[in-house]
Order: structure tokens, then sequence, then C-alpha cells
């Protein structure tokens, strides 16, 4: 960090002091040569024989903040004296693809739109089937530039837009980003909720009430469902230096890697067979995680639809010093299980929240309900 402190002088006062980049000027391809070198293929294996999506989701976190650095690389510096940190996994939507330990993998992204201090990256994920990389994967991170010390906004260079495809992906990011203050602003945590949600949390309500006392306070059951406070799984971590990264935080792919794990174990717990991720939604960053921490994770279901499970797992730590909590991080994860699943029924008001705020979540998944049976990845 001291090192670090040398680079302030080559940050820029302004985007205009910047050089524009284009958007092939970050593009990067990296390989994953599982099928080459055994030896890396049991990090990422499964007792099942297929891949263990928590280790890719890693691998996108680490590739998302290196095309950033390509996007800004300043030629006269060795390092670079910006910071880039992850602000956002916006969306990841898997395709109906199947994904074997034994083939090589390839992952390729590039910016995609920028802002004054954040910029999209989008990246894709291929598998090698034959003599043909098959897509696996779509996703799209949200990263902003911090000075060098990681204690203030950086700014970041404009982009030039050379194709009508990528005046597209420009415009698509745009839309994402008013997408995402628009989901924001009608927060459960902000807004009351809608009439029709209104009327699906009391229909729900109703259907729980016992038709021999008719009461308020006797509740039941319907049938084939589960209350939401019985879906509960929880963890604890550690955070040792190991999972650091160069700003002495923990590393944010690891964050997620654990709390996928949480999820997929909940899921399993619930669904009652191995579930599938379908998609990962709206993981916001909200507070660095420090090295020495306890990372308290807690794992919930909270809607289901047919074969569909929504899981949502919070994160919050406690320094050792002091054991006042504080939320880092909300994640949001979409599965499949092989069957279909019990419904889940709210009993309290906040229930309630967690439920409509799932249920959202699940209606913004972009991926066909119709995945197929060959569709297997695991935590």
């Amino acid at each position: 960090m001291e090192e670090r402190k040398l680079l302030q002088s080559f940050l820029a006062q302004s985007q205009k002091g910047l050089p524009p980049r284009r958007m092939k000027d970050s593009y990067i391809e990296v390989l994953l040569p599982l099928g080459s070198q055994p030896e890396l293929r049991e990090k990422y294996l499964t007792v099942q024989n297929t891949i263990r999506f928590g280790r890719i989701l890693e691998d996108l976190d680490s590739l998302g903040v290196l095309i950033c650095y390509m996007h800004t690389k300043i030629h006269s510096a060795k390092a670079s004296p910006l910071s880039i940190v992850t602000a956002l996994v916006d969306k990841i939507d898997m395709c109906k693809t199947s994904l074997s330990p034994e083939q090589d993998i390839k992952f390729s992204g590039h910016v995609s739109w920028v802002g004054k201090t954040s910029m999209e990256v989008k990246m894709q994920m291929f598998q090698l089937h034959g003599n043909e990389f098959c897509p696996v994967l779509d996703a799209t991170f949200v990263m902003v530039a911090r000075d060098s010390e990681n204690q203030g906004p950086a700014f970041v260079n404009p982009l030039i837009l050379e194709s009508p495809e990528e005046e597209e992906l420009f415009r698509q990011g745009e839309l994402n980003k008013g997408r995402r203050v628009a989901f924001s602003s009608t927060s459960l945590l902000k807004m009351a909720p809608s009439a029709e949600e209104r009327t699906t949390i009391h229909e729900m309500f109703l259907s729980t009430l016992d038709p021999k006392t008719i009461s308020f306070q006797s509740r039941v059951l319907p049938p084939h469902a589960v209350w939401m406070e019985d879906s509960k799984l929880k963890s604890l971590e550690i955070c040792h230096p190991q999972e650091r990264n160069i700003f002495n935080r923990i590393f944010g792919g690891f964050l997620m890697r654990k709390a996928y794990e949480l999820g997929w174990a909940t899921a399993c717990n619930f669904g009652g067979s191995r579930p599938f991720v379908v998609a990962v939604d709206d993981i916001m960053f909200q507070k660095p995680v420090e090295v020495g921490s306890l990372l308290f994770l807690s794992s919930q279901v909270c809607f289901t639809r047919d074969n569909y499970i929504q899981v949502r797992v919070h994160s919050e730590v406690a320094s050792l010093a002091n054991k006042e909590h504080m939320t880092t991080n909300v994640f949001h994860f979409t599965f499949m299980s092989e069957k279909e699943v019990p419904l889940v029924f709210p009993r309290t008001y906040g229930e309630s929240m967690l439920y409509l705020d799932g249920q959202r979540h699940f209606n913004s998944m972009s991926v066909p309900a119709n995945l197929r049976k060959d569709y297997l990845v695991e935590p």
C-alpha cells in the first residue's frame, strides 16, 4: 500500500484528460485447460463429476477486474494507479449446456459501457464440444474505479463506439443502469408492495387460516407447503489472509463462492434433490470485508414455483474487536430442481416482504423455463 501511494500522480483530474478506448482494447480471451491439465481439474470437480459453479464465479470476478485494467491501462506507469473493485453482479444467465470437467473452457469479455467512474463488463463462457466452443453463460458485472489506496472514486477512460453493434451494447448498458435505479427506487425497503402483490400476500395468509377455528391466530400449512422459516441454513467463515486481494480486503469471488455453495445446499435440502443453478441476479457489494472478520452467511428459500427455487443469501460481518454486525452483501440465486418442489409460505410481514422480493427477482429472470435435463452446474 505504501508503494501504491506513489501512483497518485498518475490519476486523471477529469475524464477529459484520459484517452478514449475502444471495446476491442479491453477484449480478452482466457482458456481454462481442464481437458489437458488433469491436476487443475481437481479444483473444479464435484462429487457428481460436474463443475463447481462457485469456482466459475471466482474466475468471472477476476476476469472482470482484469478487463477493466486493460481498458484503463496507462503505458507510462509500471502499475495501474486505479483500484478496480466489483460493485455489482448485475446478472448471470445460464444456457442449456452441461458442463464437463474433462473439456477445456474459454472465457471472453470486454468493457461494454462506461460512466465517469464505473464500467460495465460483458463476459461469456464457452466449453469445448468436439472441435467447437459452445456457449455456457452470459454475465454482466459492474466495476468501479477507485484511487490508488482505494479511498475514493477515480475517473475511467471514455469509450469510442465503432459499429452499430457496439452502439447497441452501450445503449443496453444505459438501459441496465436505468433498470437498476428503477428497481432500487421501488425496493420494498422504500415503498409499499403494489396492489397485486398485496393481494397475493393476503390470499396466501387466508389460505393458512385453520377452518376449524376461523381465527387470525390459528395458522396451518396448505398441502405440499413449507413455512419459510423452516428453509434456513447458516454458516460462518473466518476470513483468513489467504483470501485477500491486493488491497488487503477479502476477494469478492471468494464471498460469491461461499454464498453460492450455501445457497445450493439450501436448495438441495429444501427440494430433496440436486438442484442446478439457472441464474444469478443482483449481487450488490455494499461494504468491503476486512481480513480477520467473522463472516456470517444466512440462506433462505424465499420463493418457489414448479421446479424453481429462489434463494436469498444474506452476508454480514463482525470484527473480532467489535461485535456489531454489518451487512456486506445480499445474493440472489435461482435454482432448478429435478422434481417439483413445495410451496414456501411466509408467516410474518417481514417474511412476506422477502417472498415478494424473491418473486420479483424470479420474474426478472431472462432464462427460458424449459431447461433440459442435461443442464448440470453444481457448487
